[in-house]
């Protein structure tokens, strides 16, 4: 018999019959007269592959048992399907069960709501959904590595643990050895600590990622980060994944273009590597949202100005739960807007208010606005957001102080505008919104294999 084949590889086999064995789930089992079929699935494509076994089968009766769930390998001949519904079937020859799943499993052939599967992280792989979503996310990845490794961007792995507050929330995840007792007594003496320093989970490799973007060239992150922001939305994960390159001798324009680039490359990527999924997206989560990365493929992204964006949705024949006026961050009601009506398709917004940007970004000659810019997409909001660097070392300065930052607790950065300092510029995508984005899924737990969010672990 032949060596164990992914079920995608036995369905596009075209020379038939012929001998095949593989493995997986069962799905649906069927029981007529002397006869089973069995709908089974690995996780390798959407497909079930329907096997059927007759009497003559190795205990037949003892297979006749299995209920979905169940685990088992199956040899035998591969033949063109006399039933409508699929192009093949397996005839079973030889069955091994590995291991069994009673009634009380829980995916059963039904339809279960998003919110009822968040409950069982572990088994939701299991459904449709959530081994195409994990295909996809896992081609994404790759897609990512490609885009950068074809543009010469170096793979840099930055720390976990850091002192800094790259974004400047506050919303950080303490990282400490010290005792309770210890904290009780002593609340801000950290030299017993095991660093000697109060230490984080980072929220981001960025400016870590400009020392070595200043020395090879080019650079990019793809890692986990954290945040403590205690919001119990659709739309936040406490731990989550960050594409973060950085490039010397890039201005906010140069910027602008990679990110671009970047988008387009990874929607042609999915179309080409990904097309059943995307399909059972498009066809049962999102209508349309095949439709939406095809049109990334076709067409440039219209980029404005902050202040250009605020007049226009000031202009609007919409009413906004919130008002917007300069100086104010877009809500996404706003960006919503801007990518599904005004302009039907992703946009980046640029030079926004120098108050509303953290502490690294350029300002520019006007000194109200920082080359900062923002990618908006449908259905998601802001996708992208980076910037041109500040790279002299006096308005840096001037900007940590308006910041309130201790200028000794980054001395490291700014050696890197005390000696050699280029103009520099990167972005940072979340990885989880770009998934949810290329999908159409709703809810960003549903797009991440474990979600990690305020109140749920």
């Amino acid at each position: 018999m032949s060596r164990r084949q992914d079920i995608c590889e036995v369905k596009a086999l075209e020379n038939l019959p012929c001998n095949v064995s593989v493995a997986g789930w069962v799905r649906t089992v069927r029981r007529g007269k002397n006869i089973l079929f069995i709908e089974i699935n690995d996780g390798s494509c959407l497909e079930n592959l329907q096997v059927v076994c007759d009497h003559r089968v190795n205990s037949f009766s003892e297979i006749a048992t299995v209920k979905t769930g169940a685990s088992l390998s199956v040899s035998g001949k591969l033949v063109m399907s006399p039933a409508s519904g699929q192009r093949v079937e397996l005839q079973g020859q030889i069955v091994h069960i590995y291991g069994r799943a009673d009634a009380t499993f829980p995916l059963q052939k039904k339809g279960h709501s998003m919110a009822f599967l968040r409950t069982m992280p572990h088994l939701r792989p299991r459904t449709n959904t959530f081994s195409a979503l994990t295909r996809v996310r896992s081609a994404l990845s790759q897609a990512v590595h490609r885009f950068f490794d074809q543009r010469r961007f170096v793979y840099l792995h930055t720390p976990i643990i850091t002192a800094n507050d790259c974004e400047g929330a506050g919303e950080l995840f303490q990282v400490t050895t010290r005792k309770e007792t210890e904290v009780a007594e002593s609340p801000d003496s950290y030299e017993q600590d095991f660093f000697g320093k109060k230490t984080f989970l980072t929220v981001s490799g960025q400016l870590e990622g400009e020392a070595y973007a200043t020395a090879v060239g080019k650079i990019y992150t793809f890692g986990p980060t954290f945040r403590a922001e205690n919001s119990h939305t659709s739309h936040h994960l406490a731990e989550f994944w960050m594409i973060e390159p950085e490039a010397s001798f890039y201005e906010l324009g140069d910027v602008m273009n990679l990110a671009e680039d970047f988008l387009r490359f990874l929607c042609g990527e999915l179309l080409s590597v990904c097309a059943e999924d995307l399909s059972f997206f498009d066809s049962r989560i999102c209508p349309g949202v095949r439709e939406r990365l095809e049109k990334i493929q076709e067409t440039l992204i219209c980029r404005v100005s902050y202040t250009e964006a605020v007049a226009s949705i000031q202009e609007a024949d919409t009413t906004f739960e919130t008002a917007l006026s300069w100086g104010m961050d877009l809500q996404k009601e706003h960006e919503r807007y801007l990518t599904e009506v005004l302009y039907g398709a992703p946009v980046i917004v640029y030079d926004y208010p120098r108050e509303l940007k953290p502490f690294y970004m350029k300002v520019n000659d006007d000194t109200k606005t920082v080359a900062a810019m923002d990618l908006l997409v449908p259905h998601v909001g802001e996708l992208i957001g980076g910037a041109e660097r500040e790279s002299r070392l006096e308005v840096l300065v001037e900007q940590m102080a308006r910041c309130k930052i201790d200028p000794k607790a980054y001395d490291w950065y700014l050696d890197l505008r005390r000696y050699g300092s280029v103009p520099h510029g990167g972005f940072g995508v979340g990885f989880d919104r770009l998934v949810q984005f290329v999908t159409g899924m709703k809810n960003i737990r549903d797009v991440i294999p474990f979600p990690r969010s305020a109140g749920s672990i």
